[in-house]
């Protein structure tokens, strides 16, 4: 029986989105301020709800990029996988965050249909069309990781998400102006809360998903194995399992029944391939003759 461990360098290393935190941090803490200060002066619910989620995806891009720091550092004696899942916690608290803070939007914006208040539709579309451009630009700084990184998914689905949002603001201040319908500010709000937690909850279960041993996205068992068992030598493939390490490593292992070439040139040529082609870094194959049942001990 053979064993083998290999461990190839994975692709969209997290270290290089980095620098793209660092300027969405500071942009969108930046409007942030700017909304809050102008909903305060306009009194508008709208712009408190953008600001209020816009707060919730500064401190979720703190958290995401503390965890990106985090899954760089080696592994240890404590923690011998290292530290990548804190990118799979970082999403699913950001998730939950985000739908907090939708709740309390809505409750609000529901009390707010009551007693609606008029809101001066030029400063709200001045804020609301900066948000789109901060949003908008913050977004992009994500877009080229975002198909390999469940942390840069996030990231770049709250900005883009907001870049919308600020754009459906923008239109309810300008036909406020022109119709005089002061429960569009409420009605708005609440739109933009439901198009964002449903965003956030796609979010939620993917993060779940992970962090429950799901197989990664974009990742299918069923082509992995069939690719195996079509290798020289292969009779048998079996006990394959794949998890996520953290939101941009995939771990694999499985038993394989085979005859033929050297161990250790089919195991270096089956680990690249799952590497090259498959995006799967961290394998563990394990060689049998014969097919191991999983209650017994198969002979060398």
């Amino acid at each position: 029986m053979g064993h083998d461990h290999d461990h190839h360098h994975q692709s969209g290393n997290s270290v290089d989105l980095v620098p793209a935190f660092r300027w969405a941090v500071g942009l969108n803490s930046a409007y942030v301020v700017a909304e809050l200060i102008a909903g305060f002066l306009t009194n508008s619910l709208a712009l408190y709800a953008d600001a209020a989620h816009n707060l919730t995806d500064v401190a979720g891009l703190l958290i995401a990029w503390a965890a990106t720091v985090l899954a760089t550092r080696a592994r240890s004696q404590r923690f011998s996988w290292g530290l990548g899942r804190a990118t799979i916690l970082a999403a699913l608290g950001n998730a939950m965050a985000i739908l907090v803070g939708v709740g309390i939007v809505i409750w609000e914006a529901v009390w707010r249909f009551q007693s609606p208040v008029v809101v001066p539709g030029f400063t709200v579309m001045l804020v609301a069309a900066i948000g789109i451009a901060v949003n908008g630009g913050t977004a992009m700084l994500f877009a080229s990781s975002r198909k390999t990184d469940l942390n840069a998914h996030s990231a770049y689905l709250h900005m883009a998400t907001d870049a919308a949002v600020s754009g459906a603001v923008v239109l309810s201040a300008l036909l406020m102006a022109l119709t005089g319908w002061v429960w569009l500010d409420p009605g708005i709000a609440i739109v933009v809360s439901l198009l964002i937690a449903l965003t956030s909850w796609r979010l939620l279960l993917g993060a779940l998903h992970l962090g429950l041993d799901g197989v990664p996205a974009g990742v299918e068992p069923g082509a992995i194995s069939n690719w195996i068992a079509g290798q020289p030598g292969v009779e048998d493939v079996h006990d394959l399992h794949i998890w996520a390490l953290s939101t941009t490593r995939t771990a694999l292992s499985v038993h394989v029944v085979r005859r033929g070439e050297e161990p250790d040139d089919f195991l270096a040529r089956l680990n690249e391939g799952l590497a090259h082609d498959f995006g799967i870094a961290h394998t563990t194959v394990q060689l049998e003759r014969v097919r191991c049942p999983a209650t017994a001990r198969c002979p060398a």
